[in-house]
């Protein structure tokens, strides 16, 4: 057996999204599967390092993952050419300066999104990274949804016939913290600490629409602050200056239509946390993270608008569920084992930096319009 050990340095994973999908769900699950299977007899297995700021916090990281090198000494691992990985799952604001150092220690480079806080620094990373020759890739995790994916094979069979619009709902009720503590770190209501809706989910819709329906031509986007007061992790009220939701137009390439809903202060009635509805000339389809239910056009009901009776027809009566045609792993676990393929075997990856990029451009350009209340180009990076 032939076996690639992959040296990673996981660089803010004590945070919650680091933890879990990165490292439990992601890096663990595919060290206990015994590595990335390359070829009959040949492996990848990852031997990751967990860096972040809190010891206390990277030693109980260690009792949970069974992961036993930890430190607090960036510069230090970033020496060692036992890794040749760099992951980075800090805050947005923190990404830019570590990804630097990474790659001038030579280092491929793995991050999450938004690779940075604004569009020119997003592509100075993608540039430094082209000119240092090392691989690197942006997390873009809900590609491997089960629910999106089946979407995109409903697309790739034809089922829509033309395709018109598309519609997505996004969100929950985040707690103030006051009485019931919040389930989101209080950094993401702060825009001083990189945080806001816009920012945080506008590079997430980049990359499902470009990826799976079309190209994202213009925006039209409303910000809002509807929470303006929140208590924070130690117990200590502070003002919310980013945006907690947004309500944000697309115009995509082919005249397509696509109306994203994002709200950290709205309650849930429909599917999943988060839906999407493709509305096509010949069917429909409606996917949250794991189901997806479609009506063809021979199913589609006539309705005649008449509010003085009850409704007669049960619109969800039309509806059918999309079966598991495939097996669905993590979704981060996925990415991370193509991550892991580029980097020893040189296998397609072109979820890169640039990508990551038009997600910052797409965030930025959605406060602009906010700010201008007007439609804005989107421009090709």
């Amino acid at each position: 057996m032939k076996i690639h050990k992959v040296g990673i340095v996981m660089n803010g994973v004590t945070g919650r999204m680091g933890t879990h999908q990165h490292l439990m769900r992601s890096i663990v699950e595919i060290i206990k599967q015994g590595g990335v299977v390359v070829g009959p007899d040949e492996v990848i297995i990852p031997d990751p390092v967990l860096v972040g700021r809190n010891l206390s916090k990277l030693e109980k990281l260690r009792s949970m993952s069974g992961v036993e090198k930890v430190t607090t000494d960036l510069d230090k691992v970033l020496s060692d050419s036992a890794y040749s990985v760099y992951f980075d799952a800090q805050t947005t604001g923190r990404r830019a300066g570590a990804v630097k150092k990474a790659v001038a220690a030579g280092k491929h480079i793995f991050c999450e999104k938004p690779t940075a806080t604004n569009t020119e620094t997003a592509m100075k990373l993608y540039g430094i990274c082209e000119k240092a020759g090392v691989k690197h890739g942006v997390v873009q995790d809900k590609l491997w949804l089960p629910g999106l994916r089946k979407l995109k094979r409903l697309i790739e069979s034809g089922f829509f016939g033309k395709i018109l619009s598309v519609q997505g709902e996004f969100g929950y009720w985040v707690f103030e913290g006051d009485t019931i503590p919040a389930q989101r770190p209080s950094w993401n209501y702060r825009k001083e600490d990189s945080g806001g809706m816009i920012m945080d989910m506008l590079p997430h819709w980049r990359y499902v629409l470009d990826n799976i329906i079309g190209n994202i031509k213009a925006v039209s986007c409303l910000g809002a602050t509807h929470i303006p007061e929140r208590v924070d992790e130690n117990g200590n009220p502070y003002k919310c200056t980013a945006d907690d939701a947004a309500y944000t137009t697309f115009e995509l390439e082919g005249g397509i239509v696509a109306h994203f809903n994002s709200s950290w202060v709205v309650r849930v009635r429909r599917d999943d946390l988060l839906t999407i509805q493709i509305n096509g000339t010949k069917g429909s389809a409606v996917a949250g993270l794991r189901e997806c239910y479609i009506q063809h056009y021979g199913n589609t009901p006539k309705p005649v608008w008449n509010p003085d009776i009850d409704q007669p027809i049960n619109f969800y009566e039309g509806w059918a569920r999309v079966p598991d045609q495939e097996q669905y792993d993590n979704a981060f676990k996925i990415q991370w084992e193509l991550f892991l393929k580029h980097v020893v075997k040189n296998e397609p990856f072109p979820w890169d930096l640039k990508e990551g990029a038009k997600g910052v451009q797409l965030a930025e350009k959605g406060l602009e319009s906010w700010k201008k209340r007007r439609w804005i180009d989107v421009p090709d990076l």
